[in-house]
């Protein structure tokens, strides 16, 4: 898989999300859900927020949401307030940065900021806890 299937179109780093890393851990049935993710990108049009109502997106006309004319669009906005308010995650901002960084160097910055300083394990942004050792942590509160 490649590793840019991390850097969603809005924003989001797959790697910390929940449906991803249940998946790719075999913790799915243990945590009683059905399904996993391997990542927006490969979801193509069955991405959770934004895909599947963006046009520019749908048609693969835009990689990520910030080289749109009109961004951030209401959309992204609603999603970005809603990832704030409940996870602390700024998806306007983090698009921002993958604009000036690249991504490369922006998966590297998710990838270090959702490893768990307790163990080096991986952390689920959506539950703030380390899915290795169980350390409760929410990287992006201060």
């Amino acid at each position: 898989m490649s590793e840019k299937n991390l850097a969603a179109p809005c924003g989001i780093y797959c790697g910390a999300c929940r449906q991803y890393l249940l998946s790719k851990k075999d913790l799915l049935e243990d945590r009683g859900y059905k399904q996993g993710c391997k990542g927006c990108r490969i979801r193509n049009k069955n991405c959770a927020f934004i895909r599947r109502d963006c046009p520019a997106l749908k048609k693969r006309e835009l990689e990520f949401c910030y080289e749109c004319e009109n961004f951030p669009c209401q959309k992204l906005q609603k999603i970005d307030n809603y990832y704030q308010e409940k996870y602390s995650v700024n998806m306007i901002g983090n698009l921002k940065r993958l604009e000036e960084v690249g991504v490369e160097k922006w998966l590297q910055e998710q990838e270090k900021l959702y490893t768990c300083p307790k163990c080096g394990g991986e952390i689920c942004v959506h539950d703030a806890e380390c899915y290795d050792c169980g350390n409760k942590i929410n990287p992006n509160i201060e």
